[in-house]
């Protein structure tokens, strides 16, 4: 395996292509001038992340200082619109929250330098972030080039600096176009669902779309009605002479879980050693076998049972299997999730760990394990496939190295430019980095190293077989019919592991006798669509052209994040609150929720990059109408909690018809008399009440039962009573009463915030601080360590201080992150 080598100076600064003269016109809030000359001494590097400068910083020379700009430096307001929607959608941009020093130490180092390289990730976010660095850096455009590279590698490097362009204009403005869009959608829809909904909600143009995937999922599985159907399989051997049947019902009563029996691996092994098979009945007489209840299916199968049986028709072939493509983002999302178990947000931080350098010790150093992980090309260039094919001749043999390079064709949308996710050197082995490297590390590189390696192998092949079995039976002849297959050529999947269920028939021919080891008639029932799992979930957002690679990650865990979506044992649900907000988003707003239009916008955003299409002109065609959708749900929207569905209960109270309402807890049951009758109870996901569970405890206050209730929190006791009487108990895990907590503890000190209440101790999971007794009107909260520091100073008089910002600094934090360092351009 190749070693880089510690490297002296690779490339020296250099001249750079003229860049575009049209630049995005932007409101601005920075302030500072222009640097004048061309600057003297080192050029500077600028790139995201601290991992990522670490890595390349060994591969420039002396000539070069490479800094980190930590992510985005500039971006809309938070806590404004940002944007002029009566003068062409024109943006302010802020320095963002905790920024201001890095920015700071940017522009000084820039001042200094010769000339500025940007060389952020090479998707639009990375252009976007690459032109709000030449804004605020105060550099003329001359001194600023753009450097792309795939891959953090010595070569890549060398390449990249060798032949340095300039920012790309269009696809700045379609980042920008796309940020803007989803500001308009974001800052005028979920101010309404505040409204109208519940507070602190929020909705967006791709994840309401994906919120409404499951939703729409949620309910297909609700409303399912399964079907009943009879299969009359069959067991069959060439040992006439056996009875396998008594060791067949043993064998499947044993295993590490009875319920469920062996796996089909361990089945098809016992099959093989007793000369056995599968197969399943197909047709009795003329007439392809079909049942749907215990009457037909035991009909036919009192007249098999007793049959003879034989080989009707053989059929032999030869099958191959070409390996699949090299991984895009999100088949190494959906791959990750279903082979070792990574959510999509675990497997992107992984990724970009694996892509911006990883440190393998003194000797190696920080190194690029895989190139960009946010690609939907399939795309290799000719230097990878040709060490790949090198390096499968040289461990695997000549025969795995197919005559003609591997070729695999990307969706139209697909950016031809950027390549497939692949390791940037495949001599690393994972066996050569297990090591050095954390093992989700190692795991991810694996699956990645062991992809593109086998995407480049010869196919696997076959051998198979399919047969008829045959019995002249009282209903006419009966015809079953089995099928296994024989691997050949092991071929690509010697490193990518293909699980298959294939059984693997004995030697047989036609009009041979069999003798039946296992017949009977099985009831099954149709079953509801699966429910979306995160790996699921991105294959759906990329087939409907929803989102694109760098989005699927945060559009899941947002959804979640926002309790729209709640995830169980690997499953999506969607939550009550998603359903709700789900709902009123389709009744007023049917083409933001619409997915071909959604697709279609991300596909007139795509335009705007790659065929000059003007994007004030997009965003004008999704604002008019937009506009006036907002104003007719703003009238007309009626709120949540004032909405109510009829249910199939009556009210256990008062007799009147029960009706299902939504409450800062979801969904519940209450009486349709209400406010006269005020009875309420809970319910499930399906909306069934929930049946009252009975403790053994007596109310303390007024001795009626105390019932299990179900709270944000899980359960607790609480009074049946309620809501003449109020008292609740909380509950331990183990299902007891709880004690109950020690009154909050007097300080004696006073709150600085508020400056009527007290400093109070407290008690968390993370153990005692200090929080203002008029919680939650003051929210204050102060660590228990400085407690006596805090009472000497409020004894000297100093405390507490006239201004949050001396209680900062008196308190040892941060100055107010929330101002926010305005420059002007």
């Amino acid at each position: 395996m190749s070693m880089p080598q510690k490297q002296e100076s690779l490339i020296e600064p250099g001249n750079c292509a003229d860049t575009k003269e049209s630049m995005a016109k932007t409101k601005s809030k920075e302030s500072g001038s222009r640097v004048g000359g061309n600057g003297s001494g080192k050029s500077l590097v600028i790139v995201e992340s601290p991992a990522k400068s670490k890595t390349i910083n060994k591969y420039l020379g002396s000539g070069f200082e490479v800094k980190a700009s930590m992510g985005h430096v500039r971006d809309l307001p938070p806590k404004e619109f940002g944007v002029e929607l009566e003068k062409n959608f024109e943006p302010t941009y802020e320095i963002m929250p905790g920024k201001a020093k890095v920015v700071s130490a940017l522009k000084a180092a820039a001042k200094n330098c010769k000339d500025v390289y940007l060389a952020t990730d090479l998707d639009r976010e990375g252009e976007a972030i690459a032109w709000h660095l030449s804004q605020v850096l105060g550099v003329p455009e001359d001194r600023i080039y753009r450097v792309i590279f795939n891959a953090i590698t010595q070569s890549a490097i060398k390449q990249a600096f060798a032949n340095p362009g300039r920012i790309d204009i269009d696809k700045v403005m379609a980042q920008q176009a796309r940020r803007i869009l989803d500001r308009i959608v974001g800052y005028q829809i979920s101010p309404l669902l505040w409204k109208k909904v519940a507070r602190g909600l929020s909705a967006g143009r791709v994840q309401s779309v994906a919120v409404k995937i499951v939703v729409l999922r949620e309910r297909e599985i609700r409303g399912f009605k399964p079907e009943e159907y009879w299969l009359i399989p069959a067991i069959f051997t060439t040992e006439l002479a056996n009875d396998f049947g008594p060791q067949w019902q043993q064998f499947m009563s044993g295993g590490e879980k009875p319920e469920q029996g062996p796996t089909i691996e361990l089945q098809n092994k016992w099959l093989t050693e007793h000369k056995a098979f599968k197969a399943d009945l197909y047709k009795v007489g003329n007439e392809t076998y079909k049942a749907s209840s215990a009457e037909q299916a035991n009909r036919i199968y009192e007249a098999i049972r007793a049959a003879q049986f034989k080989i009707g028709n053989i059929e032999n072939k030869e099958s191959s299997s070409r390996p699949g493509p090299p991984f895009i983002t999100s088949t190494l999302q959906q791959a990750a999730a279903n082979r070792l178990g990574f959510s999509t947000k675990r497997t992107m931080s992984i990724a970009q760990q694996l892509y911006e350098g990883v440190d393998l010790g003194t000797e190696m150093g920080s190194l690029g394990l895989i190139t960009y992980m946010r690609t939907d090309s399939t795309h290799i260039s000719p230097e990878a496939i040709n060490e790949a094919r090198n390096f499968i001749g040289k461990h695997f043999g000549a025969q795995y190295v197919p005559e003609k390079w591997n070729v695999f064709t990307a969706k139209k949308s697909a950016q031809a430019a950027h390549e497939a996710i692949r390791p940037t050197d495949v001599d690393m082995t994972p066996e050569d980095i297990r090591s050095l490297v954390p093992e989700e590390q190692y795991k991810l590189y694996d699956l990645i190293w062991r992809r593109f390696i086998a995407c480049q192998m010869a196919p696997a092949r076959w051998d198979v077989t399919n047969l008829d079995v045959v019995a002249d039976t009282s209903i006419g002849q009966c015809l079953y019919k089995s099928g296994g297959k024989v691997l050949v050529f092991d071929g690509f999947t010697k490193v990518w592991l293909v699980p298959s269920s294939e059984q693997e028939l004995p030697p047989v021919k036609v009009g041979q006798d069999l003798a039946a080891v296992d017949i009977k008639a099985e009831q099954h029932f149709t079953k509801p669509p699966a429910r979306f799992t995160e790996a699921s979930l991105v294959k759906q957002l990329e087939k409907e052209g929803i989102g694109r690679p760098s989005t699927y990650a945060s559009i899941i865990s947002t959804i979640q994040d926002r309790g729209y979506v709640e995830q169980k044992e690997k499953k999506l649900y969607a939550t009550d609150l998603g359903e709700v907000v789900n709902d009123k988003l389709e009744q007023y707003f049917p083409v933001i929720m619409d997915v071909a239009f959604t697709r279609y916008m991300e596909e007139q955003l795509d335009k705007i990059e790659e065929s000059h299409l003007d994007w004030v002109a997009v965003l004008n065609e999704f604002y008019g109408p937009f506009k006036k959708t907002i104003e007719t749900a703003t009238a007309e929207m009626k709120h949540a909690k004032a909405e109510t569905t009829p249910s199939e209960y009556e009210c256990p109270k008062c007799g009147a018809p029960m009706v299902y309402r939504f409450g800062r807890k979801g969904k519940f049951l209450s009486c349709s008399a209400y406010p006269t009758c005020k009875f309420a109870w809970q319910c499930d996901k399906e909306g069934k009440m929930v049946e009252q569970q009975v403790s053994e405890h007596k109310c303390p206050k007024c001795g009626k039962p105390l019932i299990v209730r179900i709270g944000r929190f899980g359960k607790f006791l609480g009074c049946s009573g309620y809501p003449d009487c109020k008292t609740i108990m909380n509950l331990d895990k183990e299902g007891n009463i709880a004690p109950p907590k020690p009154p909050p503890e007097p300080t004696g000190l006073k709150c600085y915030k508020c400056r009527e209440g007290q400093l109070v101790i407290r008690q968390s999971k993370k153990g005692p601080f200090m929080g203002c007794n008029r919680y939650p009107r003051c929210r204050t909260i102060v660590s228990i360590k400085q407690k006596d520091e805090l009472l000497k100073l409020q004894a000297e008089g100093k405390w507490p201080p006239k201004t949050a910002e001396e209680a900062d600094t008196i308190l040892g934090r941060k100055k107010n992150a929330g101002k926010l360092v305005k420059a002007r351009k």
